[in-house]
């Protein structure tokens, strides 16, 4: 599997000539990426000291509530991406903004167009959507539909310094059931990052950030039967620094995540505690590259951290607690702006505290690729390896690599149409109780800009989950709905 997933990458590395001729039609209307990065981390590659932060998860997840799926969500409890960061993937559903590889606006970009709302020395860009979607959920013989609205609000607020950024991005997603049965999966997000711009060859990053996520039926830790699954909560607080000492270039950053649990709600009417799941998370990473030329640095990255749980034992008596370590070594690339890249192949391993749970190991890859094949028309790629534990009684937890795309293309100026899946494998180790799973997902979309300020969206998307032991579950989606921006 891993060598059918790096050739993929090694496929869209291979390019170089044809990202080059393209990049010579650039003008001044194309904005230069952000160097290649850590898909997880917070800090920027030097090169991109005058950008802004962009973190890009690349792990498969859930479709947004509109339909269109979403590459940037992993599937999972906890899960250790990248460099070792521990972060639990549930919480990422909605589609990041980002930039177009060639500087154009995308469908799952803001336009930049809008001017915002000058507030000082910042700029704030609002915007709120309602959305009408159906859905219907199979599982076995059964089936479930529902129709619902979502409201959402989302915004940016940047400064516009001489030096350092301040940069915080908000959005909040609530549903209201208008007919049929099914949960609702309210979610929010609110995340803020300064640079800080301490010499020409040194920059360091701050961040803060919250997520609320709501468990979906199928992730491996939810509660059969249950009629509302645990909400979960995570406080994240983050430090980075790096340094260019010319041919060489090194990182370090400390990342620490709080996770809580809601109760679930039985179909009996009791409530389930999930308090034994709490727990804190921290993770040191250093990376040190070296760089052969401006478009090649190979890196050799590592990270250790330590997961502890609220309760010193679990609901089964297990203590759960962990230490995690990893290593990985890679390559960046960047072909010009059409083309940029990151490939590292490595090994993680949690040791538990209960000497009752076997360790959970396993070779990692993990890549993304940006590539802009011609202007307009935007295509990701990326690979991700995670390390999932499990609250199975005597569960470690499980492997899963997820290999995911995205595609955008600008059919005219004011319509863009938009393409994205993921699968995701998640293996478990020889004689486990639990099933190995094949994730399936994918979704299509169009944004016309009516004006500026109004565009109208349409989602579609389709999610199946088949186990190789017991019933497949498939959800599909579908949505109309107007966003608001300023």
């Amino acid at each position: 599997m891993a060598i059918l997933l790096l050739s993929v990458c090694l496929t869209s590395l291979a390019l170089p000539g044809t990202a080059r001729a393209q990049a010579v039609e650039d003008d001044a209307g194309d904005t230069d990426l952000a160097g290649p990065q850590d898909p997880t981390s917070g800090t920027l590659s030097p090169q991109a000291a005058g950008a802004a932060a962009a973190a890009v998860p690349i792990a498969g997840g859930a479709p947004t509530a509109t339909g269109d799926a979403d590459i940037t969500g992993a599937i999972g409890d906890d899960a250790v991406v990248g460099g070792g960061l521990l972060r639990d993937q549930d919480l990422i559903r909605s589609n990041l903004r980002e930039t177009g590889v060639d500087g154009l606006k995308s469908a799952l970009a803001d336009d930049d167009d809008v001017p915002g709302i000058p507030l000082g020395t910042f700029t704030l860009k609002p915007s709120i959507g309602q959305t009408v979607n159906s859905e219907t959920t199979r599982s076995g013989d059964s089936r479930e539909r529902r129709t619902y609205t979502e409201t959402g609000l989302k915004g940016t607020l940047t400064s516009d310094w001489s030096r350092h950024q301040l940069s915080i991005t908000g959005e909040g997603y609530w549903q209201r059931n208008l007919s049929g049965t099914g949960e609702t999966k309210p979610r929010a997000d609110i995340d803020g990052a300064l640079r800080l711009d301490i010499s020409h060859d040194t920059m360091a990053t701050l961040r803060a950030g919250y997520s609320f996520d709501r468990e979906d039926a199928t992730d491996p830790n939810a509660i059969n039967g249950a009629e509302t699954q645990a909400g979960v909560n995570q406080y994240s607080l983050g430090a980075g620094i790096e340094h260019d000492f010319g041919i060489l270039r090194g990182s370090a950053k400390v990342d620490v995540n709080r996770l809580t649990y809601s109760d679930v709600d039985l179909s009996d009417g009791t409530t389930l505690s999930q308090k034994d799941r709490n727990r804190d998370v921290g993770t040191l990473t250093t990376r040190i590259g070296y760089e052969l030329s401006p478009a090649l640095i190979p890196f050799l990255e590592a990270s250790i951290g330590r997961g502890v749980y609220e309760l010193r034992s679990d609901s089964l008596g297990y203590s759960r607690s962990y230490k995690t370590y990893s290593g990985r070594a890679g390559v960046e690339a960047d072909l010009g702006e059409k083309l940029k890249g990151e490939l590292a192949l490595g090994y993680n391993t949690y040791r538990f505290d209960d000497a009752r749970l076997k360790n959970l190991n396993g070779a990692t890859i993990d890549g993304l690729i940006n590539w802009s094949p011609q202007r307009g028309t935007d295509v990701m790629t990326g690979l991700s390896t995670t390390l999932e534990p499990s609250t199975t009684s005597g569960e470690s937890g499980a492997l899963a690599y997820t290999l995911s795309s995205r595609v955008t293309h600008e059919l005219r100026s004011a319509l863009v149409a938009r393409l994205s899946n993921s699968l995701t494998f998640r293996n478990y180790p020889s004689g486990s109780a639990s099933s190995d799973t094949k994730v399936w997902l994918t979704g299509a979309g169009l944004t016309y800009d009516i004006n500026r300020y109004l565009a109208l969206t349409g989602d579609v998307s389709y999610e199946r989950t088949t186990p190789d032991r017991g019933q497949a579950t498939s959800v599909a989606r579908i949505g109309v709905g107007l966003t608001l921006r300023r």
